[in-house]
């Protein structure tokens, strides 16, 4: 008998394997056999064929962060004046009409730490967004941006993400986790707030039963083993939600783009083989025994990889991206409309459904 067969017939079974039994799994097992359990997982968590895909818009707030993250390209300090900008009512109006024009339905929207911006200013933005768009859907901000506005206004958590649904917040992305290890959080992104934060966040943002992703940004200084331990973070929160409620309705992995970052100066700008990001999708969906959907991220890994991924656990496709300018600015350079993404999913054997924020068909 394989010596791995136990733990891939207790993963079958839902049960939850232990970090020591995913390591075991992670470093020795074939690639072949962790696609096949990670796709039989799937086949439980999401019978058939189908495979979705959204049309969503990706608007940065601003570009003004203070969280120092060595990997980002994008941000700039409050004082780099000519650079820094925030994006105005008009532009968003702009955006949207276009948004609408492609049949899309949601906003990502994401800054950065602002310095100045608190409370009120998201509120705001969102209260006239929702009221000249009452269809769109927010899908906005994330955990780190929740904390550092809570910090600014000496509020709770849970009181700002009340205030930010009852402004229009539709969903809460799964933003800033990176990898949920403060070794490697005060290297890569010295002023973040830290792995506990983003966890209480998102169990609050649960107990509000406000839908959720997760996601987990690897392939830079971490080990194995805190890829492992972000894993299991992930999940044992996802096991604490009420029960009713959305929790983490997504999980998507990626490898960090370095392509002319600081971090990648310090580390070098390699990129993660094909067969490591394959792995690392199927024992997410080994790991996170709670969770229903994986999504492939065609954007860094490209349509060819993402099709492999379909074959490794993942059931989800993304966004098209109508706007993009964090990763792209560290190096991604691959692009899908809605015809490619769609052609892309077809070309990996499977049949693609068009979804909303809440995986829902449209």
């Amino acid at each position: 008998m394989n010596v791995h067969d136990n733990i891939f017939r207790k993963a079958l079974n839902l049960e939850t394997l232990s970090a020591n039994e995913l390591m075991q799994i992670y470093q020795f097992a074939d690639t072949g056999e962790l696609m096949f359990t990670a796709s039989q997982l799937r086949q439980i968590h999401v019978p058939g064929n189908g495979v979705s895909w959204q049309i969503d818009r990706n608007v940065n707030i601003t570009n003004v962060c203070i969280s120092g993250c060595k990997f980002c390209n994008f941000h700039c300090k409050p004082s780099q004046k000519g650079k820094s900008y925030t994006t105005t009512l008009d532009e968003y109006i702009e955006k949207i009409e276009e948004l609408i024009i492609l049949n899309g339905d949601q906003l990502l929207l994401q800054g950065g730490l602002h310095p100045n911006y608190g409370l009120d200013f998201y509120m705001n933005l969102f209260s006239q967004l929702k009221q000249l768009y009452p269809n769109i859907k927010l899908h906005a901000l994330g955990p780190p941006e929740i904390a550092h506005i809570a910090q600014k206004e000496k509020k709770s958590y849970r009181e700002i993400l009340e205030k930010l649904v009852e402004a229009g917040l539709d969903s809460l992305p799964g933003a800033g986790a990176e990898i949920l290890c403060d070794r490697v959080r005060k290297q890569i992104s010295p002023a973040k707030p830290n792995s506990q934060m983003w966890l209480d966040v998102m169990r609050e943002a649960h107990k509000l039963n406000l839908p959720t992703s997760a996601t987990m940004v690897c392939g830079h200084i971490e080990t194995l083993e805190e890829r492992i331990e972000h894993l299991v973070k992930i999940r044992n929160l996802q096991a604490e939600k009420p029960q009713n409620a959305y929790g983490f309705l997504a999980f998507i992995c990626w490898f960090m783009q370095l392509k002319g970052t600081k971090l990648g100066a310090e580390i070098g700008e390699q990129t993660a083989t094909v067969d490591e990001y394959i792995r690392t999708v199927a024992i997410s969906r080994i790991a996170l025994n709670n969770i229903t959907n994986i999504q492939a991220s065609w954007l860094t890994a490209g349509k060819n990889i993402a099709q492999i991924a379909l074959h490794a656990g993942a059931n989800d496709m993304g966004s098209i991206m109508i706007e993009e300018h964090v990763v792209s600015s560290a190096g991604a350079t691959n692009t899908l409309d809605a015809k490619g993404i769609q052609n892309a999913i077809c070309e990996a054997g499977f049949t693609p459904w068009l979804r909303n924020q809440k995986y829902e068909a449209r």
